[in-house]
């Protein structure tokens, strides 16, 4: 795959009626259900993603046909545009997701603070009852 992809586990997802999750439909395409290999923490109302070999999370992968602006108003929606002062509570970064298509490279939300008083989400699925 050759487009700008981004990998969302929380409340971007497709299940998920938040509004910033109907407008990403609309701005991109689903590509389908995805993995990446971290830990999943609720924070409040929503998740934080931290990227470690021990754990999977489930998410879903978007290809954006105009990156630039989807990234711009995401970066402004996690509040880790540069016009938001530090320190942010999340930082965009590539990572290795795997789908459907084997292991591709994508965007997504990284979780900056310290987790260790946060409840991990064990099956890694925000979107799974625990």
């Amino acid at each position: 795959m050759n487009e700008t992809l981004l990998f969302v586990y929380g409340t971007l997802r497709p299940g998920c009626d938040d509004p910033m999750a109907r407008w990403l439909r609309n701005a991109a395409r689903h590509v389908g259900p995805a993995i990446a290999q971290g830990l999943l923490y609720r924070v409040g109302t929503y998740p934080g993603f931290v990227p470690d070999g021990s754990g999977v999370v489930t998410g879903d992968l978007f290809a954006l046909s105009d990156p630039e602006p989807v990234l711009a108003a995401l970066d402004d929606y996690e509040e880790c545009a540069a016009h938001f002062p530090p320190p942010h509570e999340y930082r965009r970064e590539r990572l290795t997701v795997r789908c459907e298509h084997g292991q591709v490279e994508a965007w997504t939300y990284i979780y900056m603070p310290d987790s260790s008083g946060l409840k991990r989400i064990k099956s890694g699925d925000f979107l799974a009852r625990e």
